[in-house]
């Protein structure tokens, strides 16, 4: 039952095959055997699931269905705001935070009808790695594997049969990187697509908001209740919210889909090419037309990054940083320490890098559709690898990431194969702006003729 696909739970407990209590209650024992290994969880809300799955049970009793979402236990990234339980933001500051309101989007979430498992861990508030007093959690493929940056307890959970779903986020990476390397389906809406209510800032003009889940279908149900206009967050979208799920079905022939072959290849791991070939003769198949594009030089739109995101998370930082310094890890406090050195001139010269780059990769959207990527240059690294950096810089590991979040595109990151130690493989594919219903389409019908993202660790 917990390697079910969200969408798949939904169906069954509608047709009332099978309880929302009993899901829950399989859920919660689940995590009580199987994350003290894993370690994914900050906060089991254990009450409250039983409140709400007890609810729902009673409601689609009753004949009222509420959605795709309705009685299906999920998590959330410990940087949404939650009056119920402590939001800690992966940091010591934060330890006996308690909002006295959600975010935006969870209460979106819940009010759907969504069960709510608890809070999953952060790196420490949503940078690269965890606060010293934390542990990370592991990769339920094998734990000596890296289990991704800051939403890895949203992957690493749903991944291991702990949640159906998890709500993350991504200024750099942080959707992409954790679905890559625990073989889930993440996506990155159009930044502004989802509100930011409620959610700790990294770099807010970078920070998105997007599900991490078992297939582009179940990413489609969220996206559809968390997206919208909010009147708390002036940067939301108007934009009308779409029936994803509906559009998410449709057919994919005739979709134009970009090859940036020196972009997607130069420096990149074998198995990933391989993986990226394979994937463009299947989108082939189904009839998708596949063009060759020049990618614009993106190095200087990850320097641009680099200087902007640190700029922003001293700003976000400034009534505790520096003066409550000795409370940070170190490599968060060396990113806050640049970011308030950096100036004003620094900031106006990347700002500009920012609008060119943006301005090209709309124009490449003049010929194509959407375009495929990796989502990583390597494949999965080990601890010891990600920990000593030996192997790979970091800027060129977010050489497929920052630059959409420089840009504010869509992503959607799929698995599409495993590298020689068994550990997943997973590629990438951007939009236009609001382009979520094509992406997804394209990715649910990979998804349909492949199986990669029914493939589930073994706990």
């Amino acid at each position: 039952m917990h390697d079910l696909s969200m969408l798949e739970l939904a169906t069954a407990i509608r047709a009332r095959k099978v309880s929302p209590m009993d899901v829950t209650e399989h859920m919660l024992a689940r995590i009580e055997t199987h994350d003290p290994d894993i370690g994914a969880y900050v906060v089991v809300t254990a009450e409250r699931a039983r409140a709400q799955a007890k609810t729902a049970e009673e409601e689609i009793s009753g004949g009222h269905w509420r959605g795709n979402l309705h009685g299906v236990p999920i998590v959330y990234k410990d940087i949404f705001y939650s009056y119920f339980a402590p939001t800690m933001a992966g940091s010591s500051l934060y330890r006996e935070f308690r909002p006295s309101y959600s975010a935006t989007v969870l209460t979106r979430l819940e009010n759907a009808g969504a069960v709510t498992l608890g809070k999953v861990k952060t790196t420490e508030h949503a940078f690269t790695d965890y606060h010293p007093d934390v542990t990370p959690p592991r990769n339920p493929w094998n734990p000596d594997c890296w289990s991704g940056a800051s939403s890895s307890g949203s992957a690493t959970a749903t991944a291991a049969g702990l949640a159906y779903a998890a709500l993350g986020s991504d200024t750099g990476g942080s959707i992409t990187f954790p679905s890559a390397v625990n073989g889930l389906t993440g996506l990155k809406p159009t930044w502004g697509r989802v509100s930011r209510f409620g959610v700790f800032p990294l770099a807010p003009t970078f920070d998105h908001i997007g599900p991490l889940a078992r297939s582009a279908l179940d990413c489609a149900a969220l996206l559809s209740v968390m997206a919208g206009a909010d009147p708390n967050d002036p940067t939301a979208l108007f934009d009308p919210v779409d029936d994803y799920v509906s559009i998410a079905q449709g057919p994919i022939s005739g979709l134009r889909i970009g090859m940036p072959r020196y972009y997607a290849t130069k420096g990149v791991d074998a198995q990933v090419i391989a993986a990226l070939d394979a994937a463009a003769q299947i989108f082939e198949e189904q009839g998708c037309v596949i063009h060759d594009i020049t990618f614009p030089d993106w190095e200087p739109a990850i320097a641009a990054w680099n200087t902007m995101s640190a700029a922003e998370a001293a700003v976000a930082h400034e009534h505790t940083f520096p003066s409550r310094k000795a409370e940070y890890g170190a490599l968060f406090a060396e990113r806050l320490a640049m970011g308030r050195a950096i100036s004003g001139v620094d900031v106006a010269k990347a700002t500009q890098a920012r609008l060119d780059f943006s301005g090209r990769v709309r124009q490449l959207f003049e010929e194509i559709d959407l375009f495929l990527i990796p989502a990583m240059p390597i494949t999965a690294p080990t601890i010891s690898e990600w920990d000593s950096a030996t192997t790979f810089s970091v800027m060129d590991l977010i050489r497929f990431t920052a630059p959409f979040d420089l840009t504010g595109s869509p992503s959607v990151t799929f698995p599409a194969g495993f590298d020689r130690q068994g550990m997943p493989v997973a590629l990438q594919l951007v939009g236009r702006h609001l382009g979520e219903g094509v992406l997804l389409r394209a990715v649910a019908a990979f998804q349909r003729v492949t199986a990669f993202n029914r493939m589930h660790p073994t706990l």
